[in-house]
């Protein structure tokens, strides 16, 4: 028997046991009966912090996963919905104002008899052109129609983008794209369980073929023939770690060189179809993508084709559409995510509403529930992490001075977006009306893909947001070199006002930890203060760092998650690195807050248990299996269990807080464990 160990879970119940805090101190944080203090610490940490929540915790039917972003999710839709409802009984408001605009939205989602009328009648627009065709020839204007009208997921990508090497200004960017599945991996993979998703996808195209009125036989023949396409279209396309890689996604071209690549394609058409025919030149994301594209266009008959595009308009439109729709949208969607039920309406109109609208709902959201002095502590907070990175680059003993002083002056360049945009954006052109979800969703992509393409050749507007205030997310943008923290995620259980520092440093202060070390992970490095692709580092001190990520590489791929299927160390090694940084930055930033004050404990705890007990609790996690999977298959971020393990076993920080020792499972053993920042 482990002495140490029996001893130290002895000693977290002892501190459990201990009363309250005494009147006058910060209010309580955790709910002891979320702990399960049978599991000690040093061993499964995530089990002794969340053990308790776990085992009673449900996940709702309508959810693939429970836990802290989901229930703040549903916090915050609960205020949405508030706001929404309240526009939509609003007849006065006056007309394109934000009240207006939001009210007619939600209120046209949410009349489902006007759907049910509609049938699919509203999508014969952009189906008509698609029978029209003649030949393939006319493939690259129907794309350059459908990508106009916002359709999504039709043979490629084309819009504008920061040039990653010029980040001042707007490039146009083309790349892989033209399939339904979450990763090409599902159209490739031979085991039992892709190939039967696979074989449920067939017979979900050809449902949702059918349910726009074509004859069964002729739909499941035209769903083997549209995933005959997608398949060839995955061959051609880069799996998701490559992708991860930016050199290799950069290739800034004359336009003829695209043109060479893929010659069978109307590019002139495609372009003109866009409002660009001048257009000279393109970042090329993947040239082996569009070599691919060519041959299977050559191959392809257009009947084919046809069904292909015919389908992608209904798949992309079916949410908008008839209940019998959206059932089918559902029903397979739910064979990845494992939901149980689909998402009451109101949800999934409030979504689209923040989808189409954000900055407009936003702003109502930011005026009810996120105050300027909010915003000016979660500021405070960032200054002080940031201040213990400069710290720390002081002292890194593997990384040289010539190299310290350009991450000293990348640091400083940070811009941190907190809360909301200060300037936010307009729609203009978006027409809104109480009569059509569909028609509303469609002039909002129409007016937004038109934005996005006006950018090409313009200046980069540093100040834009890719997320909407209420979003309980947060990111950080390597041609922006800026870290952004919309208001959504500015609340309990991430941070409170009321909390002492340990809990708020813990939950919070570790997510600002995480979004400022993507600034240096093994991706963001590449970029340089002003957000351009440069290699600013020393070979010597690359290859240090190199060897550094390699160990959290290796520590992650050795777990297993379900079965025989493991995290997959490369493509989560960004988000790993940018874990282990953000809670070291974010302890480090705690210690010096703290000042060395004495500090007594509060319900139980010293404060450097209660900040890990605080990281741990922003990464209670359930999730259903299906959704798991589809997790490790297809997402940078390792799951939440090993988001809170795998990191703080490389802590010495942890470890003597806890009182772990050398040979305990929360401990990793000196020469494996990873450290960088």
């Amino acid at each position: 028997m482990n002495v140490t160990r029996l001893f130290a879970s002895a000693a977290l119940a002892l501190l459990l046991a201990t009363p309250a805090a005494a009147a006058g101190q910060k209010p309580a944080v955790f709910d002891r009966a979320h702990f399960d203090t049978t599991c000690s610490p040093c061993r499964d940490f995530d089990q002794f912090a969340s053990g308790g929540w776990k085992r009673t915790a449900v996940i709702p039917a309508a959810n693939p996963t429970w836990g802290s972003f989901a229930q703040l999710a549903e916090n915050n839709q609960l205020a949405l919905s508030a706001i929404l409802e309240s526009a939509a009984r609003d007849r006065s408001a006056k007309p394109g104002s934000p009240t207006a605009m939001i009210g007619a939205y939600y209120s046209a989602c949410m009349d489902s008899a006007a759907a049910e009328r509609a049938g699919f009648t509203p999508v014969q627009p952009l189906l008509s052109g698609i029978a029209d065709m003649k030949s393939n020839a006319d493939l690259a204007a129907q794309a350059a129609w459908l990508h106009s009208h916002g359709v999504r997921g039709v043979l490629f990508n084309f819009g504008a983008g920061p040039d990653i090497k010029n980040s001042a200004r707007n490039i146009a960017n083309t790349g892989q794209g033209g399939i339904s599945l979450p990763d090409r991996d599902y159209y490739l993979k031979t085991d039992s369980l892709s190939v039967a998703l696979l074989r449920a996808y067939e017979g979900h195209v050809a449902r949702v073929l059918a349910l726009a009125g074509t004859p069964e036989a002729e739909a499941r023949s035209a769903a083997a023939r549209v995933v005959a396409i997608e398949t060839a279209l995955s061959r051609a396309s880069m799996n998701n770690v490559q992708r991860r890689d930016p050199n290799a996604t950069y290739h800034f071209l004359p336009l003829d060189s695209l043109a060479a690549f893929a010659p069978g394609f109307g590019w002139s058409a495609y372009l003109s179809g866009r409002g660009r025919a001048g257009l000279d030149s393109v970042n090329v994301g993947q040239p082996d993508f569009f070599r691919g594209l060519d041959r299977l266009i050559a191959a392809t008959p257009l009947a084919d084709w046809q069904a292909y595009l015919r389908f992608k308009v209904l798949e992309d439109a079916a949410p908008t559409l008839t209940q019998a729709f959206a059932d089918e949208d559902f029903a397979f969607s739910s064979r990845m995510s494992g939901a149980r039920a689909q998402q009451p309406r109101w949800k999934r109109c409030l979504r689209a509403t923040d989808g189409d609208l954000g900055d407009l709902l936003g702003q109502a959201y930011v005026a009810r529930h996120f105050t300027p002095q909010a915003r000016e502590r979660a500021l405070v907070m960032v200054r002080n992490l940031e201040s213990a990175l400069a710290d720390r680059l002081v002292t890194l003993d593997w990384m040289s001075d010539a190299t310290k002083a350009a991450a000293r002056v990348k640091l400083d360049a940070f811009s941190n977006k907190i809360g909301f945009p200060d300037k936010w954006r307009k729609y203009d052109g978006v027409k809104v009306s109480r009569d059509s979800w569909f028609a509303n969703r469609l002039s909002a992509r129409k007016a937004e893909t038109a934005r996005n393409f006006a950018k090409i050749g313009q200046p980069v507007d540093r100040g834009e947001w890719n997320m909407t205030p209420p979003t309980v997310n947060a990111f950080y943008s390597p041609t922006f070199n800026s870290i952004n923290f919309p208001a959504g995620i500015l609340q309990p259980p991430f941070y409170d006002a009321d909390w002492d520092d340990a809990a708020n440093y813990g939950a919070i202060g570790a997510v600002i930890g995480h979004e400022m070390t993507h600034g240096f992970d093994d991706r963001g490095r590449q970029f340089d203060a002003n957000g351009n692709l440069r290699d600013w580092w020393t070979a010597q001190d690359a290859a240090n760092y190199k060897a550094r990520a390699d160990q959290v590489e290796a520590q992650f791929n050795a777990y297993t998650v379900l079965d025989s299927l493991h995290v997959n160390g490369k493509l989560t090694l960004g988000e790993n690195i940018a874990d282990l940084g953000g809670i070291a930055l974010a302890y480090a930033a705690f210690q010096k807050a703290q000042g060395g004050r004495p500090a007594g404990r509060i319900d139980g705890f010293t404060p450097e248990q209660r900040f890990f007990l605080a990281y741990a609790q922003v990464w209670r996690s359930l999730m259903r299996d299906e959704a798991l999977r589809t997790r490790v298959l297809t997402d940078p971020h390792s799951p939440a269990h090993w988001r809170v393990n795998g990191p703080l076993s490389n802590l010495d920080e942890f470890a003597r807080a806890f009182g772990c020792k050398e040979g305990d499972e929360m401990v990793r053993k000196q020469e494996l464990r990873a450290r960088i920042w």
